[in-house]
């Protein structure tokens, strides 16, 4: 488990083919900032960009860890193809502080930015996600953007998607690679996992038990 707070921002240095056919994924290599590491294990979970990855190696001296991405993570995600920054974050301990909300690190779907600009000292982004996510999207609710938990503002049902708002303060464009992306930008979504639960059993209500 996870809460959206990214506590580092990470660079895939590498990206190694882990076969030569479409259904071989890859194996990422993951430049950390410094002191990242120091509590990491073999086998520890941690977040790229909102997708829970297994750390299998790692190096504290080169700040550096690896992931192997499946083709499968790889056909349902965005971001982890291709060298470039990457937000992280360390899986949930029972002692820690829900600064976010819960999230699981399991990407629901991808969406498309459509708007990225300032208003006042803040900045506004406009994602249209995927029609199948729409009935989890709230005014006031909360949403998982490539890692970031973030807290709906405006949400629009168009004909091609749904279309919703976030303020982003400083913090967190200087923090997150939020503030890099653009219109056309591909992200990985992750709707609240509380509201995924209750769609479900307000969906089997009616469907009597066996």
């Amino acid at each position: 488990m996870f809460t959206g707070i990214i506590i580092g921002l990470g660079h895939i240095r590498s990206v190694s083919p882990l076969g030569d056919s479409a259904q071989h994924g890859v194996r990422l290599a993951v430049e950390t900032p410094e002191g990242f590491l120091d509590d990491v294990q073999l086998g520890d979970s941690i977040a790229l960009n909102g997708a829970c990855m297994t750390v299998t190696s790692f190096d504290p001296a080169q700040r550096v860890f690896t992931v192997d991405v499946s083709a499968e993570s790889l056909a349902r995600t965005a971001g982890l193809a291709e060298p470039g920054p990457v937000n992280l974050e360390k899986a949930l301990r029972a002692h820690d502080r829900l600064g976010g909300h819960l999230v699981s690190g399991h990407v629901d779907g991808l969406g498309t930015v459509t708007h990225l600009g300032p208003v006042g000292e803040s900045w506004q982004l406009r994602v249209l996600a995927p029609t199948e996510l729409a009935r989890f999207l709230a005014y006031k609710g909360s949403i998982t953007v490539n890692g970031v938990s973030l807290t709906v503002n405006r949400v629009e049902d168009r004909a091609d998607g749904c279309e919703f708002s976030i303020n982003l303060i400083p913090h967190t464009v200087r923090h997150t690679t939020l503030g890099t992306l653009k219109p056309g930008s591909r992200v990985n979504l992750e709707v609240d996992l509380i509201a995924r639960y209750v769609e479900r059993m307000l969906g089997t209500a009616a469907v009597p038990a066996r």
